[in-house]
């Protein structure tokens, strides 16, 4: 159980934010299963507020629900205030502010950059935007961020000591710096220094794929609960399964034969729904992948699945490569 201000999230088991991965769609099916916390994808401030095509749609399709946190990234504070003023006001219950996105193209100085992990390269500027939404809103402001920018800044102990002064409830680390983008393997002892500046939850997060690495990071981190991101792609199931093994959470049914099926079928017409068939047929093929990766389903298969422009040609075939998958496993 993570207390978050007046709430509390069960199982301490959280679903990161994945940029084109953790729509509406997927993160209703995580939910399904069973999470503490499912966050949105990352939403641009200011292209959210003066509502540019595609991005206000990602925080809006499905805030309200309970136990889901809306991301927001930005460089200014003027825009992440009104922002979160604008979530909240939809209906959000939770608000995440996004200091730990590594990708060139939110944390280059150029445009709308310099945001993303890019903030702790300057705290103080961090802060008035950490500031600037706390102050904006009623509902509890989490942070997520990185150990820091490389190895010669190592600053999360000092944002999340400053953060927590300000208001922030709850803090998400990626076990990683900036630099090191996702190579090598997360260092989750490296938590620990953040865990004992604080006074309020510390998440753990970073190549977390099962309850036996769930497990090596909270005893190594000290951390309150994890997160998991990656490891959840193709298995929604993931989340509930190791709150189930590490705090004695309902085991979930995950699904074989043809619940899998099933379930890769609804998560398909689910995507088509909420984006429309064109392009939900092109986005629904990295979830379509990681599937057929679990079933283990053969490259031709695989292929036909993954370029098909006919929805309906796609349902038709989704059964028979989850069964070709299964007949090569076996």
């Amino acid at each position: 159980m993570l207390p978050i201000a007046d709430r509390h999230l069960t199982p301490p088991v959280l679903l990161a934010p994945l940029a084109g991965i953790t729509d509406l769609p997927f993160r209703n099916l995580v939910a399904r299963f069973g999470a503490g916390l499912v966050v949105s994808e990352m939403v641009a401030s200011q292209e959210m507020v003066q509502a540019k095509p595609g991005v206000r749609e990602r925080a809006e399709l499905g805030f309200g629900v309970e136990n889901t946190s809306v991301q927001l990234a930005g460089r200014e504070a003027h825009w992440m205030a009104e922002a979160a003023r604008m979530v909240e006001a939809n209906g959000a219950r939770l608000i995440d502010i996004n200091m730990g996105c590594p990708a060139k193209k939110v944390t280059s100085s150029s445009g709308a950059g310099a945001s993303g992990s890019a903030l702790m390269k300057d705290l103080d500027h961090a802060l008035s935007l950490i500031e600037a939404v706390v102050g904006a809103v009623d509902v509890p402001v989490t942070l997520k961020t990185r150990l820091g920018w490389d190895e010669q800044l190592m600053n999360a102990p000092e944002l999340a000591k400053r953060a927590e002064a300000v208001g922030i409830q709850m803090i998400t680390i990626h076990g990683r710096t900036r630099c090191q983008f996702y190579k090598g393997h997360a260092d989750w002892k490296a938590i620990r220094s953040v865990k004992d500046a604080v006074n309020i939850p510390v998440v753990a997060n970073g190549d977390i794929v099962d309850g036996a690495t769930a497990r090596q990071a909270l005893e190594q981190s000290g951390a309150d609960g994890v997160m998991i991101g990656r490891g959840a792609q193709g298995r929604p199931w993931l989340l509930a399964q190791v709150a189930a093994e590490l705090w004695g959470a309902p085991a979930p049914q995950v699904p074989q034969g043809g619940e899998f099926e099933d379930m890769v079928a609804e998560h398909y017409e689910d995507m088509l729904r909420f984006y429309g068939p064109e392009l939900g047929n092109r986005v629904s093929r990295k979830h379509l992948g990681w599937y057929l990766d679990v079933a283990g389903t053969g490259i031709e298969m695989r292929k036909r699945v993954l370029t098909s422009r006919d929805c309906a040609e796609v349902l038709r075939l989704i059964p028979q490569a989850i069964r070709d998958g299964e007949r090569m496993a076996a």
